[in-house]
């Protein structure tokens, strides 16, 4: 396994291996964010949600990434059901190569993956029951009485097991972000008091995976759960579960990231005072993003082009605002200025993707005012 991870030190290196990307203000830190805050990250990052289970794509895939890992990108994001496994293992293959050919380090590197639902290896099982039983069941990794949907589970025993599972996929020491995956598929079936004990109990967990030197960090990857008004079935307080991870590790927690959709059909992130934060004087309602701020967690975008949808069709004072030659790009640039947002994931299954993306990192950011402004007309 590739020793080491992401650092200050090696990531600033990689931010000065690219001045022109540097110079347009492509890599920036979570300065709010305890222990990630002197990583520098770039502004948009590779996705590997789309594509087929099969060899064609894993080419493809291990191809692009290499090809981001060159040109700028130093943000990679997976998850261990993502094609069966097979993304984490392509995100693997090419950080090896593009290390042992010297064009990159390890330490410059943010690698990001998820747990929590149940995932076939490599194929779709002829008996998919089956092969959950024999793999998890009867194994003792799982107790079906957790699992949610039948599909989802964030018990210690499981997590860790798609940990170590993860950290050969990826053929990495060390995972930089660990997010346990949409946390909120658990409140379709029990109280928000038991949700709150498996949260407390997983992050227990993962402390201790962070002091083994398997992860750096960790987080919750979300989809619905913080986009939510206050009091829906699957609503996620941010400084509910920053509590919860106080009480796993204490004040020096490592519960430093959050991922949710972020793009122009899902601003929710930062249009949407849904959530309750206690300050010095009262409890204030602010937006994800702002109360993110506050507690001194970093928030990554996905779904930045809505899996295509936003690559076509926006209204031409979108388009004017924005100022770039395509659809695609203007969404993309609009998520990656959204203040207080540290990446903008998007996914990057072939070669040409990555030229494309890559296109809109070396134009700088979208001004606040400017932006604030096609928000609030928009």
């Amino acid at each position: 396994m590739l020793p080491g991870r992401a650092t200050p030190e090696g990531t600033a290196h990689y931010r000065e291996r690219l001045p022109q990307l540097r110079d347009a203000g492509h890599f920036r830190h979570p300065e709010h964010a305890p222990g990630p805050a002197e990583l520098w990250m770039s502004s948009i990052g590779a996705g590997t949600y789309l594509g087929e289970p099969d060899d064609a794509t894993d080419l493809e895939y291990t191809a692009a990434m290499a090809a981001a890992l060159r040109s700028g990108i130093n943000v990679l994001d997976t998850a261990i059901n993502y094609r069966h496994q097979r993304s984490e293992r392509n995100v693997g293959a090419a950080l090896r190569q593009v290390v042992d050919s010297g064009e990159v380090k390890r330490n410059e590197i943010v690698v990001c993956t998820k747990a929590g639902y149940l995932s076939f290896d490599g194929d779709l099982p002829a008996d998919p029951r089956a092969y959950f039983l024999r793999e998890y069941v009867d194994s003792g990794v799982i107790d079906p009485a957790q699992l949610a949907g039948g599909m989802h589970c964030m018990t210690p025993a499981y997590l860790e097991n798609q940990i170590e599972r993860s950290r050969r996929n990826l053929d990495l020491e060390t995972i930089d972000v660990f997010y346990v995956h949409n946390p909120e598929s658990q409140l379709a079936e029990v109280p928000r008091e038991v949700f709150h004990q498996r949260v407390q109990d997983a992050f227990a967990m993962l402390e201790k995976q962070v002091q083994m030197g398997n992860i750096a960090y960790y987080g919750v990857a979300t989809w619905s759960a913080f986009r939510l008004a206050e009091g829906a079935r699957d609503y996620i307080g941010l400084e509910e579960v920053e509590a919860l991870a106080r009480v796993a590790g204490g004040d020096q927690h490592h519960f430093r990231f959050v991922q949710l959709p972020f793009n122009l059909a899902m601003p929710e992130a930062f249009g949407l005072a849904n959530q309750r934060i206690v300050t010095e004087k009262e409890k204030q309602k602010m937006s994800l993003l702002g109360a993110a701020s506050k507690l001194g967690i970093a928030v990554v975008g996905s779904a930045t082009l809505y899996q295509g949808r936003l690559t076509h069709g926006m209204p031409d004072s979108v388009r004017q605002i924005l100022g770039l030659p395509t659809d695609a790009e203007n969404a993309i640039q609009f998520s990656r200025s959204a203040p207080g947002l540290i990446t903008a994931l998007v996914g990057m299954a072939q070669h040409e993707h990555v030229t494309a993306n890559v296109k809109v990192a070396s134009v700088p950011p979208t001004p606040a005012e400017k932006w604030n402004h096609l928000f609030t007309k928009s």
